[in-house]
């Protein structure tokens, strides 16, 4: 399995994998809770995310020279450390899966291929103002949607609307970091674009 690993700064590291075959010597490092939460996953190619997703988790914090803990989802869908230290966000699309891990703040990430049908959608996710700004093209409005999915993965909260209560500052399509808001909280997005993906991930 290909992997990408990015240390960002001391306390956060990030693993982007491309999703292959893997083999039983590759999943020794989970928790028994994981392994059975695995189990239950009868779906290959869902297992097979899952399961890159945990290897991306395995990598960030190795890169941070942090032993894996183990991970579960709590009652938000948040995926928690069984040890109760740091925090993880993970995200997976066809064939790539990706995950952030810092040791101190909540952290939010990701990845989106950049489609046409994103701009026809617009409307249910952004704002009048976000529309004003943005330009009718897919890679922006891709941007827009990864970005609040970054920070309603760091809120890390049900019930918070992408267009109601989620709020992006104007950005250009070349930005490198997207500023947004919720619940009066001040987020900072990093964003970058590989080939036909949209990488984005909460920065502190």
């Amino acid at each position: 399995m290909q992997t990408k690993i990015e240390k960002i700064n001391a306390s956060s590291a990030l693993a982007i994998k491309i999703i292959e075959g893997e083999n039983e010597e590759d999943l020794s490092f989970l928790s028994f809770r994981e392994k059975l939460a695995m189990a239950n996953i009868s779906h290959p190619e869902k297992q097979l995310e899952w399961i890159s997703s945990r290897r991306a988790i395995f990598d960030a914090t190795n890169a941070l020279g942090i032993e894996y803990p183990g991970f579960f989802k709590d009652e938000h869908g948040k995926s928690q450390a069984m040890d109760e230290k740091g925090h993880v966000s993970l995200s997976h699309t066809k064939g790539v899966a990706t995950a952030i891990y810092h040791k101190v703040r909540p952290v939010g990430i990701d990845l989106e291929f950049i489609r046409e049908k994103v701009v026809a959608i617009g409307p249910r996710f952004l704002a009048k103002e976000e529309l004003e700004f943005l330009i009718t093209n897919p890679v922006h409005f891709t941007m827009a949607w990864s970005a609040k999915e970054s920070i309603f993965k760091c809120l890390g909260k049900r019930g918070v609307s992408f267009r109601e209560h989620i709020r992006l500052a104007p950005f250009e399509m070349n930005s490198e970091t997207i500023s947004g808001t919720v619940q009066g909280h001040d987020y900072q997005i990093q964003v970058s674009q590989m080939e036909n993906l949209i990488l984005t991930y909460t920065i502190w």
